[in-house]
């Protein structure tokens, strides 16, 4: 085993709600990243919503304030949530990976992706959220979200906008909304927006009828 790498579920509880867990996760070493983020960053939302959005860690603002999807990819999710008619407090909202990971580039604290070696070693907290919610859809939100949640390398392009059966819930994979921002043309991203907002509505349909 890796000693900075020795996995969540020494720190995860056993019991108790998300509020349990929210708290627990603070004081989690199961990997080197605790030790230059802020703090840790746990999902939110209700234990009965029906819609879990998982993306890949908080960035910069979200470690910040201890809260997810808070920053610019924030405000877009948020936008594209009300264009498919999602209330976004109905859903669970959390990341694969609970610490920021980043590099220091003079004052500025730059997204450094994680690899899966955290993925793996925060995979505890993610299963103990999927225990205690109970939705019945689950939208990864980029590359690192899907392997995290299906336990495999998954390749956007080809899975986007599908629903997958996943035990007794559905799965289905889309961009990260921070790809959205990283697109400078307007008219390329008012498209990419627009098969977002699908790829959202596609999983609020999923909801009344899951994958067989």
């Amino acid at each position: 085993m890796d000693e900075d790498r020795p996995g969540a579920q020494e720190w995860v509880p056993d019991t108790g709600g998300i509020g349990e867990l929210r708290e627990a996760v603070q004081g989690c070493r199961g990997c080197e990243l605790w030790r230059d983020a802020t703090q840790a960053v746990f999902g939110e939302g209700g234990e009965g919503a029906r819609i879990m959005l998982v993306g890949e860690q908080p960035g910069d603002k979200e470690d910040r304030a201890g809260e997810p999807f808070i920053g610019p990819a924030g405000r877009i999710l948020d936008q594209a949530l009300e264009a498919a008619g999602i209330d976004r407090s109905e859903v669970y909202v959390t990341n694969a990976v609970k610490h920021f990971r980043f590099e220091e580039r003079g004052k500025r604290r730059i997204h450094r992706r994680p690899d899966v070696g955290h993925i793996e070693a925060c995979g505890p907290w993610l299963d103990a959220e999927l225990d205690r919610v109970d939705a019945s859809v689950l939208v990864c939100l980029g590359a690192t979200a899907g392997r995290a949640v299906l336990g495999r390398p998954v390749k956007i392009s080809a899975e986007r906008g599908v629903v997958q059966a996943f035990g007794r819930r559905s799965v289905t994979v889309t961009v990260h909304p921070s790809a959205i921002l990283r697109i400078r043309e307007r008219d390329p991203r008012e498209f990419a927006f627009e098969e977002f907002v699908r790829d959202l509505g596609v999983a609020r349909d999923a909801v009344r009828r899951p994958a067989s």
